[in-house]
């Protein structure tokens, strides 16, 4: 029955901060709200897996909101912005010749892919670190190229919460990016502890030499 509990409380959890981020996306008319909700979400969920489970969601979270707002705003819409030339591009593609269409094609999926893996890193990265935000970026980028496995776990975790999340829409208000960012966030802090431990091996290896 302990474990009943344990698990219907967690899921009460993961629910709540899940209407927290849309009701504070919507609170910033999604425009302005969505991309710090988005970052407190991650904020939460980085404490309840680094063993802070009891902390307060709604003071973490909205800590987080009120902190990240200019920040989180500019590092989502410059991912926007690239995303919107990626997909002007691809009109593009669709419109060139034939005998470019495969010269194009191969540049604009491996900028995508790489963008579109780049990004899931960002969050963690940002909610993980005090960086600006041209080195969150440069940091979820070589995170992600040296981290092959975490980034395929990522992806696999993101992809199959999507997929379940359009099987079920109707639970897309209580269980959608608040299990997008555990389903990001854990193999993203596994990252992260790696090159942790690889630095401090380098380090020591130094000091003894």
């Amino acid at each position: 029955m302990s474990a009943l509990n344990k698990a219907c409380e967690w899921i009460a959890k993961v629910a709540y901060l899940n209407l927290l981020w849309v009701g504070l996306s919507m609170s910033g008319l999604i425009i302005a709200g969505l991309f710090p909700a988005t970052a407190a979400t991650f904020a939460v969920v980085r404490k309840w897996l680094t063993g802070y489970s009891d902390i307060s969601i709604t003071k973490t979270f909205w800590q987080t909101y009120r902190q990240s707002f200019l920040g989180a705003n500019v590092l989502g819409y410059l991912f926007v912005v690239v995303a919107y030339i990626l997909y002007l591009d691809f009109l593009f593609i669709n419109v060139a010749p034939n005998d470019y269409v495969l010269v194009l094609t191969i540049p604009f999926l491996f900028v995508s892919i790489l963008l579109g893996l780049t990004f899931l890193y960002v969050f963690p990265v940002y909610v993980h670190f005090e960086m600006n935000i041209r080195d969150v970026i440069k940091s979820a980028f070589f995170i992600m190229v040296l981290n092959p496995g975490k980034t395929i776990m990522m992806t696999l975790g993101v992809f199959g919460i999507i997929a379940g999340i359009w099987k079920f829409q109707g639970l897309a208000l209580f269980f959608s990016m608040s299990l997008l960012a555990i389903a990001s966030m854990f193999p993203a802090l596994r990252a992260f502890s790696n090159i942790n431990g690889k630095k401090n091996y380098l380090k020591n290896k130094n000091v003894y030499q």
